[in-house]
């Protein structure tokens, strides 16, 4: 996978700088002195290709002055001649506009194959759905499973519920729709990446809470997850140092809720991490670097999932960064973690099929 497929496949951003905002201010503070290198701490084989990208990109932060430069359209990979790809349009929920979904590998059938509602990642701020396709189209063909991903509406234009309620839309037209796209009803997984974890979190939630939709599991890639990371929650200064920032992190969430990061109170099941209550929620895949920006929050919410009785796995992957798993695809290290989650996948969509 090269660098355009990494930006396009995670969703992070739309031009090559704004995918590594204060990556050089990053490299510079270590050089100036600080406790802890985080190169030092970048798994070997997913080193290379971080180095290059610190030396190509300058310094570049996501703001509300520069965040409409950083959506401007990027070549994305073309999607492969099958599984069949389909972009529909489907009602909003509630009077909202209509939702764009991409439908992946669907065929009207007696409902016999699993699905999955996917939600790009992009901090909550940036990408389409359309730069995850190509990606998608392997999943399809890995599982033989059908895959909706949602072009969910946008902050900081559109903030908490929008997005939510896209998603929710999206979810409940597949469920509705399960017959005619060959779909179990009864094997609807959700996964997202980064900012797409987040949402896939905050929908297996609304799910939960609104009992009109069962959801058989969450696949929760290094997942965003909790606002006070990186603002009223500092982090170690070897945390989050690559590909995803403190600084950006304030500014995505911010957006998305209305308020500030990290305020006394933000909108109720916006927040994933700030949920009292998680029992009830289907099992669980979370998986995520060590040196990630998320992966206290990520292994925190993997804990408080198992203590209200959640089956869930948690995987933390040695001196892995935000994204090290599309930067560096053929690191032993990201083909284990892909192989990791996948394996969970499988097993719950197997498990789901006998009960």
């Amino acid at each position: 996978m090269n660098r355009r497929e990494l930006l396009m496949a995670g969703g992070f951003a739309a031009v090559a700088g704004s995918f590594i905002p204060d990556l050089a201010q990053s490299a510079t503070a270590v050089a100036a002195g600080a406790r802890v290198d985080p190169l030092s701490l970048v798994d070997p084989e997913f080193l290379a290709p971080l180095e290059a990208m610190i030396k190509s990109i300058g310094t570049f932060s996501i703001t509300a002055k520069n965040l409409q430069q950083s959506r401007k359209p990027w070549m994305t990979d073309a999607q492969a001649a099958t599984p069949i790809v389909e972009k529909r349009s489907i009602p909003g929920r509630s009077g909202a506009p209509d939702v764009p979904v991409y439908v992946i590998n669907a065929a009207a059938s007696d409902g016999l194959r699993p699905a999955i509602l996917h939600t790009h990642g992009g901090g909550y701020i940036l990408g389409t759905a359309a730069e995850a396709v190509p990606m998608l189209q392997r999943v399809a063909r890995e599982h033989d499973c059908v895959i909706v991903t949602v072009d969910y509406r946008l902050a900081p234009e559109t903030r908490f519920p929008g997005s939510l309620e896209d998603n929710y839309a999206a979810l409940k037209w597949l469920h509705a729709s399960a017959k005619s796209l060959g779909v179990d009803a009864t094997r609807i997984a959700v996964m997202g990446e980064s900012a797409g974890g987040g949402h896939a979190a905050m929908l297996a939630i609304a799910a939960r809470d609104r009992g009109e939709v069962p959801i058989a599991f969450q696949v929760l890639i290094y997942p965003m997850l909790d606002d006070r990371t990186g603002s009223t929650r500092h982090v170690p200064s070897h945390i989050g140092a690559f590909m995803w920032t403190p600084v950006s992190n304030q500014f995505g969430w911010s957006s998305l809720l209305g308020v500030p990061a990290g305020s006394k109170t933000v909108p109720a099941g916006a927040v994933p991490a700030r949920v009292e209550n998680l029992a009830g929620l289907p099992p669980a895949f979370i998986g995520v670097g060590a040196i990630d920006l998320f992966v206290e929050e990520d292994i925190e919410y993997a804990k408080r999932l198992i203590n209200a009785g959640v089956p869930t796995q948690l995987c933390v992957v040695p001196g892995g960064y935000h994204g090290f798993d599309f930067l560096a695809p053929e690191a032993s290290g990201s083909k284990a973690f892909r192989a990791a989650w996948n394996a969970a996948l499988a097993k719950a969509f197997a498990r789901t099929a006998k009960s």
